[in-house]
């Protein structure tokens, strides 16, 4: 709890000698999808190498920081009332992090008072109908990742009312208001959207035919080797969560001579950033 507290108490300090004040949203931003973060207007960014007990993000396209700022939609003249508060880059099980550590910045966004939370990430299609660029709703998920609630309940100095129960409920994980709220921006921006459940395997292998076809029959989607920690860790604090994958690879049509490869995936991602980043954007403006 001490580290949480060190760690809660230096991003104060940073964000009030700016002048700034602490947002209500946080935005995770995974492989290939920083450029919501780019798009910050006079945004204050901090390296996770400079913030106390932060872990530094070494997986390809997540650029490590930590950044408040305004969408450009919300610009005030002083900008002192940053929009959103954007992780670019997050903290992987597969490079080696416990789930604490995975899930460390979610904790420290709950102390400071976030109260919803933006998740995104590079996924695998393993829904037959879906193409490379589609983006995807998350309505549900499936884990076959260690669950970060594993150990003694966390519980703040001051945890707001409703949060941290022991079992926490997962019937609705992803808010069905935000998810709403997406479809209405999506509709207005001509934007189609997938909707589905997200499957999250450890890594850093990427799945083999035979899981594929597993997680199909299960019920997914798409698969990919992030999110899920996060989500329940928010769920636990008692945030209102969102979530959306970009299909970066056909993961159902595996077959001769077709192999998965890290790069590709970024780039994909990195095509599919914009449409990503015009309805993060809107929707964050909604909250």
């Amino acid at each position: 709890m001490k580290n949480y507290i060190e760690t809660a108490d230096y991003l104060k300090e940073r964000i009030a000698r700016a002048g700034m004040t602490i947002p209500q949203v946080a935005v995770v931003l995974g492989s290939g999808l920083g450029k919501l973060a780019d798009s910050l207007a006079e945004p204050l960014t901090i390296p996770y190498g400079e913030i106390p007990h932060f872990k530094t993000s070494t997986a390809v396209g997540h650029k490590g920081n930590l950044i408040l700022g305004s969408l450009p939609q919300t610009q005030t003249s002083a900008l002192r009332t940053p929009t959103c508060l954007a992780m670019q880059g997050r903290f992987h099980y597969y490079e080696g992090y416990s789930m604490e550590e995975v899930t460390y910045p979610i904790r420290v966004f709950a102390m400071l008072g976030i109260r919803t939370l933006l998740v995104s990430n590079a996924a695998g299609a393993v829904n037959p109908d879906y193409r490379v660029g589609d983006l995807m709703v998350i309505t549900d998920h499936i884990n076959f990742m260690p669950n970060p609630l594993v150990g003694p309940n966390f519980l703040p100095p001051t945890p707001p009312q409703g949060a941290y129960p022991r079992f926490p409920d997962m019937t609705e994980v992803y808010s069905p208001r935000l998810r709403r709220e997406a479809d209405r921006i999506a509709a207005r921006q001509g934007l189609p959207l997938q909707h589905g459940v997200y499957v999250a395997g450890t890594g850093p292998s990427y799945e083999t035919p035979a899981e594929y076809r597993m997680y199909r029959t299960l019920g997914a989607d798409a698969c990919g080797m992030s999110t899920v920690p996060e989500v329940i860790v928010a769920r636990h604090c008692g945030m209102e969560v969102f979530g959306m994958s970009v299909i970066t690879n056909q993961s159902h049509d595996l077959g001769q001579g077709t192999v998965n490869d890290g790069n590709d995936v970024i780039l994909q991602a990195d095509r599919a950033a914009d449409r990503m980043t015009a309805l993060f954007s809107e929707l964050i403006t909604q909250l």
